[in-house]
């Protein structure tokens, strides 16, 4: 009921916009007209005087014929003969008529009908363009809508950060709690796995469920992470993306064929292992649902110049061009079932936390995926 409410209230001051901005451009548009209509009458008036001034019989007029030429300080003309000679300008710069005088000519008849002096069996053409007031007139309504697009632009990025923010806050503080509700099945696990081994059973038994329940201990640190600001320290990214890989490779099923390259030496990097297990972990169970857990990921760790990438190949049902971006969002998923977090998660862990990059590297539907994670190497 109260979205409905904020709706409504949204739209009504949309449409309050619109009008109050139609009533200005509605309004800026007449007056241009009626300033248009006032500097036509000036230009007839200063035909009428010019005609006047070039007549037999001027007389007493010429005070008012000089008044009428000297209150034209604004409005741009150039006289010509009927063959559209220059005959004379004003209000125009030198130079500038000097250099365009044929163009200031189309630009004033495209601009105003060119007025037609006639006297004593002499035709002259009188033209003249638009004010500067009559300008700044005209381009005002597009300077309008700018400042409105950019203002609307400001709101709408405002709500948006707004609505993202709360978002974020309330994943992390559902991802905090799952982590403290995992605490307590954890401690009573562990106290199981002391009782198993008092009582002898396989060793092999219990080591499997210890090292469950340590995953199931990361699992719970990395949710405890989420929404705060994580520790980095050096770490050997090969050798934690390699420990990450052995385990994945063996909890999944033997119909996927799992391959990695891997430098033979360290590079270390400022990260947090939890988080980063975390992505390749995301990385390798995506690539896996993508090939609806049957066939080929390879992951290679490339040390490169000023960066390590870390690619995950798979040989899945690969992602459409226009979704490179989208698969990133929160929300987005192609499956029936989850929440669609996995890769938006990933992308803040990288981006957010250690300042790295992650993209398609390349896609074709039918054949596969390519991800690739960048890091920035430090100067040793």
């Amino acid at each position: 009921m109260l979205s409905n409410k904020r709706n409504i209230l949204k739209w009504l001051l949309v449409l309050g916009a619109f009008v109050v901005v139609s009533l200005i451009l509605w309004n800026t548009y007449r007056l241009s007209q009626i300033v248009k209509e006032e500097e036509r009458t000036k230009m007839e008036l200063w035909a009428e005087a010019h005609k006047t001034l070039n007549g037999s019989d001027i007389g007493a007029d010429l005070p008012l014929v000089l008044e009428i030429f000297s209150k034209n300080k604004s409005i741009p003309l150039i006289l010509t003969d009927k063959d559209q000679n220059i005959i004379d300008y004003n209000n125009i710069d030198e130079q500038e008529f000097q250099k365009k005088s044929k163009m200031l000519l189309k630009r004033f008849e495209s601009q105003n009908q060119p007025i037609k002096i006639e006297f004593e069996g002499e035709i002259q053409y009188l033209y003249y363009g638009n004010s500067p007031l009559l300008t700044k007139l005209t381009y005002y309504p597009f300077a309008l809508l700018l400042i409105i697009f950019l203002f609307l632009a400001l709101i709408t990025s405002y709500f948006k950060t707004n609505r993202m923010s709360a978002q974020n806050k309330l994943w992390a503080g559902m991802a905090k709690e799952t982590a403290h509700q995992i605490g307590t099945p954890l401690s009573s696990l562990l106290g199981w796995v002391e009782i198993m081994k008092v009582d002898n059973v396989d060793e092999q038994i219990t080591s499997e469920i210890e090292k469950d329940v340590e995953r199931l201990h990361t699992i719970a640190d990395r949710f405890s992470k989420i929404g705060s600001e994580p520790s980095l320290e050096k770490i050997d990214i090969v050798a934690s993306t390699q420990d990450s890989y052995d385990y994945l490779k063996s909890r999944f099923s033997t119909q996927v064929e799992f391959n990695i390259i891997t430098p033979d030496y360290p590079i270390y990097l400022m990260l947090n292992s939890v988080l980063h297990s975390w992505t390749i972990e995301n990385l390798i169970k995506n690539a896996i649902d993508a090939m609806k857990g049957k066939g080929q990921i390879k992951i290679s760790i490339l040390d490169e110049a000023n960066f390590v990438k870390i690619v995950v190949e798979d040989s899945g049902k690969g992602i459409p061009k226009n979704q490179f971006k989208r698969i990133f969002e929160p929300g987005f998923t192609t499956k029936r079932r989850g929440w669609g977090l996995g890769l938006s998660l990933t992308k803040r862990i990288v981006e957010e936390y250690h300042g790295g990059k992650i993209k398609v590297l390349n896609s074709e539907v039918g054949k596969g995926t390519a991800m690739q994670v960048s890091f920035k190497q430090e100067d040793n």
